[in-house]
């Protein structure tokens, strides 16, 4: 049984929406569609141990080739 009380936090990865959601103490990503469907990232592992703020700087880090000039950075939604 899932837990309702799961940690999830959404972001705008340079213009591409994510959320992310901590399942079973493992952050697990998901691209979010234009109709709100989520796809999983499989192939991307995150640190569990990292915060809300530390997931936003990973995420820079790991997609910073998609910035633009409408989409310099990672933003929390």
């Amino acid at each position: 049984m899932s837990d309702l009380k799961a940690e999830s936090l959404s972001f705008d990865v340079f213009g591409r929406m994510m959320q992310a959601k901590r399942i079973d103490g493992r952050w697990q990503l998901f691209l979010v569609g234009a109709e709100g469907k989520k796809r999983p990232v499989p192939d991307v592992s995150v640190p569990p141990h990292l915060s809300a703020e530390e997931l936003l700087t990973f995420l820079d880090d790991l997609y910073h080739e998609f910035a633009s000039p409408s989409h310099p950075s990672v933003r929390r939604c």
